[in-house]
């Protein structure tokens, strides 16, 4: 049966790290974005990182970090996978993954017209730049840094690079199922959708969020035995 990977982001306090790890998130969001009402110090991301079991990804998102900034809170907060989401070149990213050894999304910010060919090309720069590349990040483009929480047009995703891509912008509990059986992207990724105020994660939205995304997963799977029965 096929299993939509989740991520859950913008966690700031245990009690929130425990109630999504309980709902079964495959990886916790941590920001490292000063401005951004969810941003934790490497201190408050380690203290939290300390309390994940093992086999849950701590993925750090930046913004135009330096390698140095990066560096340093790789040294407190032991993340296994970096998130860029500012203006970082190919060059960038692989230089900053290669100091510390982790590897890396790289969020891709969808516009109306984005086509197939951009995001195709877009990948292919970003794996031939380091092989500590994972995959692209979709998100909805706007006029600022971090997530949008609005969602983009999911037909634009070509089918050859759904499989392996983290589908984010404007999720939530009520567009979970769909979004997940339209696209089959390899994982979603959510923050504000599951919040009870910026920063502040609601336990119920998270396991309900977590709920919808495999109730696509059962979908998918029902389909997909009845193609091959037929």
């Amino acid at each position: 049966m096929p299993r939509t990977r989740v991520k859950i982001c913008g966690l700031t306090r245990e009690e929130d790290v425990r109630a999504a790890v309980q709902a079964g998130a495959d990886a916790l969001g941590f920001v490292f974005y000063p401005p951004s009402p969810r941003h934790v110090t490497a201190a408050q991301a380690g203290a939290l990182i300390a309390a994940m079991p093992p086999f849950v990804t701590a993925v750090a998102l930046f913004v135009n970090a330096t390698v140095e900034e990066v560096v340093a809170v790789a040294k407190v907060a032991p993340f296994t996978l970096l998130q860029f989401h500012g203006d970082e070149s190919a060059a960038e990213c692989a230089a900053i993954a290669a100091a510390v050894g982790r590897p890396f999304m790289r969020v891709f910010r969808m516009r109306a017209d984005t086509s197939a060919a951009d995001l195709l090309e877009y990948e292919h720069q970003y794996r031939a730049a380091s092989p500590l590349f994972s995959s692209l990040l979709l998100d909805t483009y706007v006029d600022a840094y971090g997530g949008a929480g609005k969602v983009f047009d999911w037909s634009l995703i070509p089918k050859e690079l759904a499989p392996r891509v983290v589908l984010s912008g404007g999720l939530s509990v009520s567009n979970a199922t769909d979004a997940v059986a339209s696209v089959r992207p390899y994982a979603v990724d959510i923050s504000s959708g599951v919040e009870q105020q910026k920063g502040i994660k609601d336990a119920r939205k998270i396991a309900d969020f977590v709920n919808a995304v495999r109730a696509a997963d059962a979908t998918i799977e029902s389909d997909n035995s009845h193609e091959s029965s037929s």
